[in-house]
């Protein structure tokens, strides 16, 4: 068994270690934190493979943890689960729009966690993009959009986008495979692998969000209706 490093931010004693417990049965190494500013302070000074991540927290919530963890270069790839008693859907979608890879709702149990936090831990070590499809420096453009692989950056008319993880896999499947209609849980299994655990409405957040930080350029990303989604490219913008 692995020895990956896990953080989890919760301030539920109770949680904390029930989830220890469970986790040590994986080989995971469990690091604690009840409050964002503490959980914030370890993952800077520790780092970790995988943060589980409550929204009800003393101090800084959840929601305002995520933000700073993804504003920061060394976490923006990171997985993070949020694992909260908040399950309306506007909560959900924040919390994914903000770049969580996935949404827990308490009480769950302590072997679904284990198998979400699997998932995210194998899609970092698989990591989205295969290098076998996409040659190390290879640059997409279309138009005035601009998509460099090997810097994980993205341009409209040389200004820079910025993308979550995610956006940016998404984006660089599309656009390396142009026209070509997508499922979305064939599109989630190009980026993640088979078995990652995701729902629909989570995929159609991060294409939304996608969208938007493209701007007209987001139009290319078409829905098609009962099916999923292709990147077109037969019309110019």
């Amino acid at each position: 068994m692995s020895e990956e490093n896990i953080l989890i931010i919760e301030d539920d004693p109770e949680i904390q270690e029930m989830l220890k417990y469970a986790f040590a049965q994986e080989g995971w190494k469990l690091h604690q934190a009840r409050t964002g500013e503490e959980g914030l302070e370890v993952l800077s000074n520790q780092g970790a493979d995988c943060v589980i991540l409550d929204i009800n927290l003393p101090g800084i919530d959840g929601f305002k943890a995520l933000k700073k963890i993804r504003s920061d270069n060394r976490f923006r790839t990171l997985p993070l689960i949020m694992c909260t008693a908040r399950g309306d859907e506007a909560d959900i979608v924040a919390g994914l729009e903000l770049g969580a890879d996935d949404y827990v709702v308490k009480p769950y149990s302590p072997r679904v966690l284990a198998a979400r936090v699997r998932a995210g831990l194998r899609r970092r070590e698989t990591e989205v993009l295969s290098e076998a499809e996409i040659p190390h420096g290879k640059v997409f453009q279309y138009g005035k959009l601009k998509v460099d692989v090997e810097r994980h950056a993205v341009f409209i008319d040389g200004e820079p986008i910025e993308l979550f993880a995610t956006e940016f896999a998404i984006l660089v499947h599309f656009v390396s495979h142009p026209d070509i209609v997508f499922s979305r849980q064939k599109l989630i299994t190009a980026i993640r692998g088979p078995d990652y655990p995701v729902t629909d409405r989570s995929v159609d957040v991060q294409i939304l969000g996608l969208r938007k930080k493209l701007k007209d350029y987001g139009n290319m990303i078409e829905t098609i209706r009962s099916i999923g989604y292709r990147f077109k490219t037969q019309e110019n913008i």
